[in-house]
């Protein structure tokens, strides 16, 4: 089978590998479309592990199913998560499924920018999701991303009526845009270096799109009858989109850190003021199996309008392209690599 094998963002190679086999308790799924993170171009995070294959919004179909296989069978349209919890340990079973270190070490193989995936059977088991009649293979891309954005408002405690404030117009930011008018959220402003980004945050609903450069805190209070936000959504890597952040919440209100910084980075925090001021500092990184229930269902009900956010569709050969356009950020969303294309 041909796989698209990551060496950085500007050395993405097509290469012939052996189809995958399965076991007993494994599923063979053909990859019908996958779509590029932006986790995937975090060469920082990306190159110690390099040469592989990335990818991991995928859905596909089922093409072989082993002989112990329940619930499943070949034909069968399926989303497939690549991180899954043990369900088990201490973590998980305080509802922090995302610091299990199952779901650390869990993963399908070789990656969804191939033409096939073995799925090991505890991922069959815990993060295999049959797609609805409604929802197409390109709709099914975009479970996992929409996944960690329900968790990360979930934890965030976003209520109805609240003003939102999210740095970054890219497709986190833009989830995390639709998911909070879908939830009732008040005022929402955006942010983002690309015009391109703020006009489509506009088209898809934002009450003001701006520069990120531009002075936030005076916007914010413009459009909220003078108060900040009650929660800042940090949907960029950017260092100055943290310090932003500090300065547009309210008091009593979450800072939600969903991007991250590069490693290393050391951020200054006058503390006084967050003990002073009741303000939450939180971070969300992943999903676990019942937000991905909850995604399917936002997107087979059409709350979630996610078919705006494609701006590529590329097939395998094109994955190299494709990595330099997410990279670049400048007039791309969501890239969909479909390898049968």
């Amino acid at each position: 089978m041909r796989a698209a094998m990551y060496y950085n963002n500007r050395d993405v190679r097509i290469q012939e590998m052996p189809t995958p086999k399965i076991g007993a308790q494994e599923l063979l799924v053909k990859v019908m479309a996958s779509g590029i993170c932006g986790s995937d171009v975090m060469e920082w995070y990306r190159l110690k592990r390099a040469p592989l294959v990335l990818g991991h919004e995928i859905s596909g179909e089922v093409v072989a199913a082993g002989k112990e296989v329940k619930g499943f069978k070949v034909g069968d349209r399926v989303f497939v998560s690549h991180h899954v919890p043990c369900n088990a340990c201490y973590y998980c079973l305080s509802g922090h499924h995302t610091c299990c270190e199952t779901l650390h070490t869990t993963n399908y193989d070789p990656g969804g920018f191939s033409e096939y995936i073995r799925v090991p059977a505890i991922n069959v088991e815990r993060g295999t999701f049959l797609l609805p009649e409604e929802l197409s293979y390109e709709k099914g891309v975009f479970i996992e991303p929409l996944a960690c954005v329900l968790r990360a408002q979930r934890l965030a405690g976003l209520k109805p009526g609240q003003t939102v404030c999210i740095l970054g117009s890219g497709v986190s930011g833009l989830l995390h845009l639709l998911l909070a008018k879908a939830k009732g959220a008040g005022k929402i402003i955006m942010t983002d270096i690309s015009e391109a980004r703020l006009r489509k945050a506009e088209k898809l609903g934002a009450d003001v799109a701006c520069n990120a450069k531009s002075d936030l805190v005076s916007e914010i209070r413009r459009v909220n009858d003078k108060r900040l936000a009650d929660v800042t959504i940090i949907c960029t890597s950017a260092l100055p989109a943290f310090t932003q952040a500090l300065k547009s919440v309210e008091r009593a209100g979450t800072v939600l850190f969903f991007a991250p910084t590069e490693p290393g980075i050391e951020f200054p925090l006058v503390l006084n003021e967050f003990w002073r001021n009741g303000i939450t500092l939180l971070s969300s990184y992943g999903n676990s199996p019942v937000d991905a229930h909850e995604a399917i269902e936002l997107l087979r009900t059409k709350k979630i309008p996610v078919m705006e956010l494609i701006s590529h569709r590329l097939c395998l050969a094109e994955t190299s392209l494709g990595f330099s356009l997410v990279a670049e950020a400048k007039e791309c969303l969501k890239v969909i690599i479909e390898p049968f294309k």
